[in-house]
């Protein structure tokens, strides 16, 4: 059941209109995103690349440099070891570009998801060692590879850690680990323990004095680049063209679009629309996107898993090949095969899903407050995806677990009021490995091991029927009167939208439906006609489960006014709902209409 809250945050509504000629529906708008004060709303509304903060408050930033200047000056071979998700792989190639740009030897290897698994292993430390290389540099992974770091180190590699992961930690009353191979720092009574690299770049480390830990790998492995050329006297402005892969890595990360990380998105976006990379031209041309009208769902939903499908069921080395190619034909071919692939990534997660509903309704797992769904013929690189699914689908906390080459992997997505990656460090003894943040994480486990893992996450979840009830937050009652062109303008300064800055919800209550049609070849669109209280009429459509909603209404006044309804007749058919007002621009003919998302 979701409950429906109505935000009521104060703020000098009239003062902030007046000073940033804005309404005060705009200024209500922003101050519930935590926008607080004319500074922040300043930063927020017109912040630029100038409003950054300075990565050499990272911690550890001062002694990378003065490795990666040595390593440069003596031509000691460098390898950037990556990730296999869109993260990663921009990660890598923000690393490259800038090592390149200041004539490093440098060269990148990127785990594959299916042999290698995440992040740093032995196999890909003796290829290092193997290929002659002198350094390390991970991006998106290193901060829990303490023992796999050890064996590079021994080895007679230098090793830097650029990561943006939770620090590993252990729980001050446990035995403390003989493990001669880590630094262990105190916070409170957490013991968080890093690895024994040369430096470790990552804002989540404890003692790390970076004003906003919510950056994403390749915004680390950005910083880590502007620095570096600062600090050895280029131009920082040679690799500005690489904010564009930035954007894309935080929105494909699900990173909050708040602080600098919106001022990047934003940026970011701009650039991408008239990107000079001719991987990404042909991405946005396979895929039908007009790259003047570029946003963040492109990225999110379009470009961001033709990036990962890579990943996902072949190698990540496909995207980054894309993103260095350099001319346009290769460049086709390149996007073309990531949408193939994508298309083939679709189908089968539309099949893994629809056997986790069947096991999840046919099981006692319905009665779990999480939800651990074995599926072990799926391939385990679609886990992450199809736990989002079903996560959406029961709003629980869900972890989707394969048979893997050896054992069991999984990746979990989660709800707000639980966190993820806690929850797992107290079942570490199940596990082989985990990492991950609040809302996502991934494990690798015995077989043996599910059952138990079930068990215990269910026995230490604490979380009530409200928090597995979805809050839909509404930023304020709208009629129908107060919706105009200029308004639906005014709101475009809130862009660019996603997780952390989602678009605005509003409400109606009152509203009859005059009429109602249901629309398109798989009868997914509903087309209606909504009237409010003050007689005011909008065109409304409602995209989603369009038989579930005829459904509710049917059980609340009954088939019969419904199918009158639908067949043209007049009805008395009434609802609540919130909604997103657009224009709708059909044949050239531009009217007002309402988004229908939440009804009841």
């Amino acid at each position: 059941m979701e409950r429906w809250v109505l935000l009521h945050k104060g703020a000098k509504f009239e003062e902030l209109s007046e000073k940033f000629h804005i309404s005060k529906q705009l200024v209500s708008l922003i101050r519930n995103r935590n926008v607080i004060g004319e500074e922040a709303m300043e930063k927020y509304l017109h912040g630029t690349i100038s409003d950054l903060y300075d990565g050499m408050l990272l911690k550890d930033m001062n002694r990378a440099i003065d490795i990666l200047t040595e390593k440069i000056a003596d031509k000691k071979k460098i390898r950037v070891i990556g990730d296999y998700d869109i993260d990663g792989v921009n990660a890598t190639y923000i690393l490259l570009e800038g090592l390149e740009g200041l004539g490093a030897e440098v060269d990148y290897d990127i785990p594959n998801r299916m042999t290698d698994g995440y992040g740093l292993s032995n196999e890909l430390i003796e290829r290092a060692a193997s290929a002659g290389v002198d350094t390390i540099l991970t991006c998106d992974n290193g901060i829990a590879a303490r023992k796999e770091i050890a064996y590079a180190k021994e080895l007679g590699m230098t090793v830097i850690v650029t990561d943006h992961h939770e620090v590993p930690y252990e729980d001050e009353q446990k035995q403390e680990e003989k493990d001669q191979t880590a630094e262990m720092t105190y916070k409170g009574k957490r013991k968080y323990i890093l690895p024994p690299a040369d430096a470790v770049i990552d804002p989540k480390q404890p003692d790390c004095n970076y004003p906003y830990e919510g950056i994403c790998g390749a915004t680390v492995a950005y910083k880590l680049m502007e620095a570096l050329y600062e600090v050895t006297g280029h131009d920082v402005d040679d690799i500005d063209y690489l904010i564009e892969n930035v954007a894309m890595a935080t929105i494909g990360d699900v990173m909050d679009l708040e602080d600098e990380n919106r001022i990047f998105v934003r940026e970011g976006l701009e650039m991408l629309k008239r990107t000079a990379n001719p991987g990404m031209r042909s991405l946005m041309e396979c895929n039908g996107i007009e790259k003047e009208r570029l946003n963040s769902y492109h990225i999110g939903f379009v470009i961001g898993p033709c990036l990962n499908a890579g990943g996902r069921l072949d190698t990540a080395k496909r995207a980054l090949e894309l993103l260095r190619a350099k001319n346009k034909k290769e460049a086709d071919v390149l996007a073309g095969d990531l949408k193939a692939l994508n298309d083939s990534r679709k189908d089968l997660t539309a099949k893994a899903v629809k056997e986790a509903i069947e096991y999840i309704e046919h099981s006692t797992l319905k009665e779990d407050k999480v939800l651990v769904v074995y599926l072990p013929e799926c391939h385990e690189s679609l886990a992450g995806i199809v736990a989002g699914k079903i996560r959406e689908k029961y709003y629980r906390p869900v972890f989707v677990i394969t048979d893997a080459k050896e054992g069991a992997k999984g990746s979990g997505r989660s709800i707000e009021a639980y966190y993820m990656y806690e929850k797992l460090h107290e079942c570490e003894e199940l596990l082989d490995k985990y990492g991950g943040h609040k809302m996502a994480a991934g494990l690798s486990l015995p077989v043996e091991n599910i059952d138990k893992l079930r068990r215990k996450l269910n026995e230490k979840c604490m979380l009530s029927e409200k928090d597995l009830s979805e809050k839909i937050t509404i930023d304020m009652q709208l009629p129908f009167s107060k919706i105009s062109p200029k308004f639906i303008d005014e709101i475009k300064l809130l862009e660019p939208f996603g997780k952390g800055n989602t678009k605005p919800v509003f409400a109606e209550k009152n509203l009859v439906i005059r009429s109602a049609r249901v629309l398109g070849r798989n009868k997914n669109v509903l087309k209606m006609r909504l009237e409010n209280a003050e007689h005011v009429i909008l065109d409304a459509v409602y995209f989603g489960e369009v038989e579930k909603f005829i459904g509710y209404l049917e059980e609340k006044y009954g088939k019969q006014e419904v199918t009158e309804l639908l067949t043209g007749g007049r009805s008395q058919v009434t609802i609540q709902a919130t909604f997103y007002p657009e224009i709708n621009d059909y044949l050239g003919r531009k009217t007002l209409q309402i988004v229908v998302m939440h009804y009841r």
